[in-house]
């Protein structure tokens, strides 16, 4: 009986804090009070506090702190536990303002209470009280932990201070794997390639094993720097070391699409061939699989292939993501399937209950101009631009411009740059897209007024580069 009233007590919290009602609440709270039930565990208090501050205006401060004051100070369980739930569901300005209630007012602080507040940091992209925390840990002494150290190495180098998460790393006196992938992960996300392989160098140094994400991350630099024959050898280290291969989605992904960009399909291939089968000799693979598998023959300028792997996918009962929705409509534009494309896109929403983005609206857009029909891809645009914000636009006129060049449809284009430009005055794609059409028309004085402009504005096209492979 008594397990089953906290069980309701439970579902009405979490109904509160559904529809915010605040009133609600606070008869809940009074008749806590009165039957003493409040008292009898910390997961009331916190869970109470939890829904109270979630429900309040964002800069209601003075109610959080007035009901963390209902607290036990000596205790830092359920103050734990409310961080802990206002970083899990989004509030990380409430998780901070915990940690610093906890701080000012004496409350014990922890390896979760660090660790939490280095993530509701992080989410809320704070570098000042990132640093703040890290300050603090060193003086508490807590530095020790490599929990909490990697959750400090994970703040730096997902808010793209490579080399302060570098710097943390080594001043974490007893290191593991998690905290060397949390700042390999960094290198990854900083386009940091040749230092992310360098450091898995350094963790055979310091005695640190290779796990699963370790391969899957040096796979990753592989493929950005095109490495074939380094990416080859780590494959042959993913065979000797993983034993359930054909578990692990993130690895094979990584390896099909190693060997795709470094233009070797049929690897490609055989690796997702071989994939998806489990011991009982049934076989599912993974949509992660089948969307990089898209990926790769759309990289590849193979759009007929996409189209056959993409029905094949549907008849194997694979719900596809977004992803392989901009990889199918896209083949469909490049091999004339104006009518399957539009098809794919609008099933989307009907039998896959997904809502298109930006790059499926560009997708579409560029179907159109691919065929000619520039009429339409300018009547859908302007709908878009009406309807949504900017970043919708600004790619999708992109993409009738080059089709205006394509076609040489001169009004059009200047109208599409003029719109696109309205948007982003600093996109160079743009004036370079414009000046080609100008180009192609001889329109050289047009050209010139172009780079004028573009200098006055300090605007500069990227030189482009490519990278080879020597191998002796």
């Amino acid at each position: 009986m008594f397990i089953q009233k906290l069980d309701s007590i439970n579902g009405f919290l979490r109904h509160c804090f559904q529809t915010k009602n605040v009133r609600a609440i606070k008869k809940l709270h009074a008749h806590l009070l009165r039957t003493g039930l409040l008292f009898i565990s910390p997961s009331f208090e916190s869970k109470l506090i939890f829904t109270y501050s979630t429900c309040l205006h964002r800069n209601n401060s003075k109610t959080v702190t007035a009901l963390l004051n209902c607290i036990n100070p000596a205790n830092p369980l359920p103050f734990n536990m409310i961080i802990s739930d206002y970083c899990r569901n989004g509030f990380s300005f409430l998780a901070l303002q915990t940690f610093s209630f906890m701080h000012t007012n004496g409350v014990p602080l922890d390896t979760y209470s660090f660790c939490c507040a280095s993530v509701a940091s992080c989410s809320m992209k704070d570098v000042k009280f990132g640093a703040q925390i890290h300050s603090l840990v060193e003086k508490s002494g807590w530095l020790s932990s490599v929990f909490v150290g990697s959750a400090l190495v994970d703040l730096y180098a997902k808010l793209s201070l490579i080399n302060d998460a570098a710097k943390m790393f080594d001043d974490i006196p007893v290191k593991n794997t998690v905290c060397a992938n949390a700042l390999l992960s960094g290198y990854g996300e900083a386009n940091q390639w040749v230092e992310g392989l360098e450091f898995v160098r350094k963790m055979r140094a310091l005695n640190l094993k290779c796990d699963n994400f370790t391969l899957s991350a040096m796979l990753r630099a592989c493929t950005g720097l095109s490495a074939i024959e380094l990416g080859s050898q780590v494959h042959g280290s993913v065979i000797r070391m993983v034993s359930d291969l054909e578990d692990d989605v993130f690895l094979l992904s990584s390896l099909i699409e190693m060997y795709g960009k470094c233009g070797l399909v049929g690897k490609a291939w055989q690796v997702f061939n071989l994939s998806g089968f489990g011991y009982n000799g049934e076989r599912k693979r993974d949509v992660v699989l089948w969307t990089s598998m898209l990926a790769v023959y759309g990289r590849n300028g193979d759009f007929k292939k996409v189209i056959e792997l993409f029905k094949e996918m549907l008849r194997e009962g694979i719900s596809p993501d977004g992803v392989a929705f901009v990889t199918v409509i896209s083949a469909c534009g490049h091999t004339g399937h104006v009518k399957l494309g539009i098809q794919y896109f609008e099933s989307m929403v009907s039998d896959f209950g997904l809502e298109p983005g930006p790059e499926h609206y560009s997708c579409i857009v560029d179907l159109l101009c691919r065929a000619g029909e520039l009429e339409r891809a300018w009547k859908m645009v302007n709908e878009m631009t009406h309807k949504e914000n900017g970043s919708y636009s600004v790619s999708m006129w992109g993409a009738l411009l080059n089709a205006c060049n394509e076609f040489g449809n001169i009004a059009l284009g200047k109208l599409a740059a003029h719109k696109a430009l309205e948007m982003d005055p600093h996109n160079v794609g743009i004036y370079v897209l414009l000046s080609n059409v100008y180009a192609k028309f001889g329109m050289w004085d047009e050209i010139e007024q172009l780079r004028e402009l573009m200098k006055e504005t300090g605007l500069r096209k990227d030189v482009g580069c490519s990278w080879i492979e020597i191998t002796s």
